[in-house]
């Protein structure tokens, strides 16, 4: 099957994108979150509910959430965390319920086609240093610290088809330190890897237990760094399981004549990925294969890195 890639919006979403998703020929749709530009979700996902193929998204860390919520998760604030955290139960419904037809996953599995199920990993993910969100995730999804996310993963692996495709917010650790690795942190390097470890712990479980992981397909981490001078890795291939950073920031360019997204073919033995700008006629002006890296790296806990 091949499967449409939206990266992080970010508010870069519009009536032509709808008209050329709906008419694009793609068999599931798989968006990575982050609606708003900042905060405010809602009128995107307004805008995303025209959508008419199969389509599947994941929260990001701006959706449902507000700008002191914001501030607390990335200060490690505990009481503030606390209080801003009260209302997000009733706005990520709110959110799910205003996407609609589009599924909102969080641990869960889909089935895509044939034995190939999708699973949703963690949502609203901010990093890799610790479990962002806690409160929320604690009420809502009974998920505490990282190793009990690591176990809803499995579980939800456990029960999914021989192969998977794994949609995430932020990716899995393991793909690398640097500022530009897939999943490297380029706003302050000193904190390397910035993949989420309890994704990469089910990834190794999914092996383990015989599952074929297809592709992960995450953003978060934006291509282009906060300071404009490094352009990450967007793909890569480990043990048969490709890697994509859909984030492409801001998706459309020039004005609206680039609109940046991915096309994944999952096919019984072999997953390509290319990138696809399209303008707003719906015409395809550029394509090209994600460059990919395969050197040997492969997602793990923290302490087998």
């Amino acid at each position: 099957m091949q499967i449409g890639l939206v990266g992080d919006i970010h508010g870069a979403w519009d009536e032509q994108d709808t008209r050329f998703f709906n008419t694009a020929g793609y068999d599931a749709l798989l968006l990575t979150g982050d609606l708003p530009r900042f905060v405010g979700s809602l009128p995107i996902a307004r805008a995303l509910s025209a959508l008419t193929p199969p389509a599947y998204m994941i929260a990001g860390n701006h959706d449902a959430t507000g700008l002191v919520q914001l501030y607390a998760e990335m200060a490690d604030h505990p009481r503030l965390k606390r209080v801003t955290a009260l209302g997000m139960p009733e706005r990520v419904a709110r959110l799910a319920e205003t996407l609609s037809p589009i599924t909102l996953g969080a641990y869960s599995r889909h089935p895509l086609a044939e034995n190939l199920d999708l699973v949703v990993a963690r949502p609203h993910a901010m990093g890799g240093d610790r479990l962002y969100f806690r409160d929320y995730l604690s009420r809502v999804h009974g998920v505490t610290d990282l190793d009990g996310s690591r176990a809803a993963l499995c579980r939800v692996i456990d029960e999914a088809a021989r192969d998977i495709v794994i949609l995430a917010h932020n990716g899995p650790a393991g793909l690398g330190e640097t500022p530009d690795a897939p999943f490297g942190c380029d706003f302050d390097p000193a904190r390397g890897d910035f993949g989420d470890v309890d994704l990469a712990e089910a990834i190794t479980h999914a092996r383990a237990t015989g599952h074929r992981v297809r592709a992960v397909v995450a953003g978060h981490m934006h291509h282009l760094s906060k300071d404009g001078r490094v352009w990450r890795r967007t793909a890569a291939v480990a043990h048969d399981t490709l890697y994509i950073n859909a984030a492409r920031v801001p998706r459309i360019e020039n004005g609206g004549a680039r609109r940046h997204h991915i096309a994944l073919d999952v096919t019984e033995n072999e997953t390509t990925a290319e990138t696809r700008w399209v303008d707003a006629d719906g015409n395809i002006v550029a394509r090209e294969a994600l460059p990919v890296t395969d050197d040997g790296a492969s997602p793990a806990p923290v302490d087998a890195l």
